[in-house]
Order: structure tokens, then C-alpha cells, then sequence
């Protein structure tokens, strides 16, 4: 029932997406979707990702996913709900976690001037690859964003996203970053984050499948790893490491709001969420009364922070 009305939803989003914002849409044919995945395959999915990690289903999945499919979520999602709140047209943007670039190309066809970061020099071999098929332009960066804050800081962005990539970094890299990045942006600019796992949400849907993950201590999750259905998470970490131990940090820790306002030293009522994406709960499910509990125990904090996943604008 939850996935029949999942698909409702998205259906409904396509056929209510704005025409000025459609009509940026670029269209690419099978040639350049061909071009677009042999990139993949060279690429992408390789090491920890290759394609023996995974059933033939799920990695058919995996590569439609880095096809299509996250375009399609950022073009008929996020974008959307950007733009109600930020006309993008000749914005300055950093994008830190840019990926493979669905999110580059879903930023740049609405007329933002983009610059991404990540730090696996493979995801950008694929985005420059991505941008050249659909004839966008961006400037690309790799490295992590901690390192090259200073040949940054003076640079004007108008919007800084941390797009799928707070959760990647380890504590010190986190705070560092916010509070970094936070500080160049000038007032009523944005910050931007989105698809960050929540530390404070019961189920880990990011990384491991399992409950309560992200309520683990680093340590004790490390080892807790091998209980997780994923293939190519709980084979990976039998035994311990610190190269092992870092690579499992990086595959994706939660966020909650307690780093905000660390980073940003105030007081978490002062933190301005203009806006916040909402998670579709069932009336009266777990989720439902998860989420209320949450709300209930700390009112005075944006419920931006109480869903599944962080994607969240702040207005600095």
C-alpha cells in the first residue's frame, strides 16, 4: 500500500512540476545514455562497487539509478521544491558531494552556474562524462571540501549544498565543513542540505538496513555491520582496520541537528529552516508515531530534522 501510494505521489509531482522549470529540461537520446553508462562501467563500478558484489537485480538497479533515476528525483524533487523557495537562474552554487553529476545536470539545466566537489576522482570522471552528453557546463574540484576551503573562501556563492555528503565525512570533517562554509556565505544566502541519513530515525535506509544503526557508537556499529542483509556492506568489515574502519565511516554515518549547532554556535531555535522536505508517513503507522514523538520531545526544533532523511534550506 505504502509503495502503490509512493508511486501516486511521484506521478502527481511530475504532472505538477512548473513549466519554466520543465522546459530546461534537456532530452537525451540512446546514444548518449549509452555514452552516459559505458562511463559507469569503466568507471563507477569498480573496487567496492563492482558489479560482482551484487545480484543481477539489484545491480541493474543500481546502474538505472546512476542512469536516470537520479536525475529524475532531483528534476521532479528536489528542483521543485528549490526553486519554490530560490530562483536558481544565474545563481552561483557550490555543490559539495556532486556524485557522478544527476544532481550537477538538474542545477545547471535551470541556468545555475555550478561548482562541484567530491572526493572519488571516479563519480567525477562520470559527471564530467554526464555534463558533456547533455551540453552543460560546470567546474569540477576534486578533493575533500575541508582541503580546498582556502582557495574557496573568497569565491561568492549564493547557495552552498551538501548534497549526500555530510554523512560521508567523520566527525571533525563535519563541523570543520559547516562551520567553514556557513562562514563565507553572506547574509540571506543559502544553505542547502539534502539526502543526509538521520541519526535520530530508527531504521538506517542509507547504509546498513538495519534498526537502530545510527544509534550505535562508531565502533560498536563497525562490528555490528556483519549482521546487515546488504551484500556489499556486511562482507566487507570482518575484520578490523583502520584503513577498514575508515572506509566504513565513509560509507555513510547519520546527521542529526546537534552538528548545526555545534558548527554554527547558536542556539538551534535561532537556526532559520526556511524550508524543509516532508517524508510520506501512512496516518498512524510506526513512522507516523516516530516522527511525532520526536516533535513532541523537542518542539522547538524545525521538524526538518525529525524525518528520515535532512533535506533542509537554511537561510543564513
Amino acid at each position: 500500500m505504502k509503495n502503490f501510494l509512493n508511486r501516486v505521489i511521484k506521478k502527481v509531482n511530475k504532472e505538477t512540476i512548473p513549466a519554466k522549470i520543465k522546459s530546461n529540461f534537456i532530452k537525451i537520446d540512446e546514444n548518449g545514455f549509452k555514452k552516459i553508462e559505458n562511463s559507469l562501467e569503466t568507471n563507477f563500478f569498480k573496487g567496492w562497487r563492482k558489479k560482482e558484489y551484487f545480484s543481477d537485480e539489484i545491480f541493474d538497479n543500481e546502474l538505472k539509478t546512476q542512469l536516470y533515476s537520479r536525475l529524475d528525483r532531483n528534476r521532479f524533487y528536489y528542483i521543485p521544491w528549490i526553486c519554490k523557495n530560490i530562483d536558481l537562474k544565474g545563481k552561483r552554487i557550490l555543490e559539495i558531494g556532486c556524485g557522478t553529476g544527476s544532481s550537477t545536470v538538474a542545477l545547471a539545466e535551470q541556468k545555475a552556474n555550478v561548482t562541484g566537489i567530491d572526493l572519488d576522482e571516479d563519480s567525477l570522471k562520470v559527471a564530467k562524462d554526464r555534463m558533456d552528453v547533455y551540453g552543460l557546463k560546470a567546474e569540477f574540484i576534486c578533493a575533500n571540501a575541508n582541503d580546498v576551503f582556502d582557495s574557496l573562501r573568497d569565491q561568492k556563492f549564493d547557495i552552498i549544498i551538501f548534497y549526500a555528503s555530510l554523512e560521508h565525512m567523520d566527525y571533525n570533517e563535519r563541523i570543520d565543513a559547516l562551520k567553514k562554509y556557513y562562514s563565507i556565505l553572506e547574509k540571506n544566502s543559502f544553505l542547502i542540505v539534502i539526502e543526509t541519513p538521520n541519526r535520530l530515525w530508527y531504521f538506517d535506509e542509507h547504509t546498513s538496513l538495519l534498526p537502530y544503526f545510527n544509534w550505535l557508537p562508531d565502533r560498536l556499529a563497525y562490528d555490528y555491520a556483519k549482521f546487515s542483509k546488504r551484500n556489499n556492506f556486511s562482507n566487507l568489515y570482518n575484520d578490523f582496520s583502520e584503513k577498514n574502519f575508515e572506509h566504513f565511516l565513509r560509507r555513510g554515518r547519520g546527521v542529526s541537528y546537534h552538528e548545526f549547532q555545534i558548527a554554527f554556535e547558536v542556539d538551534i531555535k535561532d537556526i532559520k529552516v526556511v524550508s524543509h522536505l516532508k517524508s510520506f508517513f501512512l496516518p498512524f503507522s510506526t513512522e507516523y508515531r516516530f516522527f511525532k514523538i520526536l516533535k513532541s520531545i523537542t518542539p522547538y526544533v524545525s521538524e526538518g530534522f525529525f524525518y528520515p532523511f535532512l533535506n533542509i534550506i537554511i537561510r543564513k
